[in-house]
């Protein structure tokens, strides 16, 4: 590849890496969204809806994707669920397999100079979208997970208002890291180190349900139709 890695991300590992794990859980809430998995609450809350197999590929195509289902085994707002112990731990597999790729330093947990090289050639490569028409679900998530909120308020912006992931009372994600201290900040304090909260679910990675990502590594996972609000 032209960006000087040949690990191939998946946009929730994009995501990790440019905005943290709020925007990586994004990206997760934004796919089963899109495939008509969550929805939103009350506003600010996050909602899973109907009632698939658990262990159906379609619906779950990245680990991070069941463990945020799970996790709303009741309603909850962004940092909630960031909270939860199963997306805590789907958040810390990912953080080790980047580590483990050269993408992630493991003891400050910051994107390495071959991480920022390659979310660099992404954007240049993939331009802000001005809206939804056209767009298959990887792109969409693409977006969402290279430049955060302009994309949400973009592609998905009346879900994206409602449950609280933009507008007021979100947490901003203003795609600053890991070029800016007050997101570097914002990125740790979001992050689940620790999961003890109580809830269960089991996100292993190569485990049924998992789709293109099964069995670990990274993989780019095609997206299916277009984007709907």
């Amino acid at each position: 590849m032209d960006d000087g890695t040949d690990v191939r991300l998946e946009p929730h590992e994009v995501a990790l890496l440019r905005g943290g794990p709020r925007a990586a859980v994004t990206v997760a809430v934004v796919a089963l969204h899109l495939r008509g998995a969550v929805e939103s609450g009350r506003p600010g809350t996050l909602i899973k809806v109907g009632s698939p197999d658990s262990a159906d590929p379609a619906l779950y195509r990245h680990p991070l994707e069941k463990a945020v289902r799970i996790g709303l085994y009741r309603p909850a707002g962004m940092r909630e669920l960031l909270a939860r112990a199963v997306v805590g731990r789907a958040l810390a597999r990912m953080r080790a397999e980047l580590a483990a790729a050269g993408l992630l330093r493991p003891l400050r947990a910051r994107p390495s100079r071959d991480a920022r090289r390659h979310l660099d050639a992404l954007r240049r490569r993939t331009p802000l979208p001005g809206g939804p028409d056209g767009l298959a679900e990887g792109e969409v998530l693409l977006a969402v997970a290279l430049y955060g909120d302009p994309a949400l308020t973009a592609l998905v912006p009346g879900f994206t208002s409602r449950a609280g992931l933009t507008g007021r009372g979100a947490v901003a994600d203003e795609g600053l890291f890991p070029f800016g201290r007050s997101e570097f900040l914002r990125w740790r304090t979001d992050f689940p180190d620790s999961g003890n909260t109580g809830d269960s679910g089991d996100t292993s990675y190569g485990g049924a349900g998992h789709g293109d990502h099964a069995g670990g590594g990274f993989g780019c996972g095609g997206g299916g139709g277009g984007g709907s609000d």
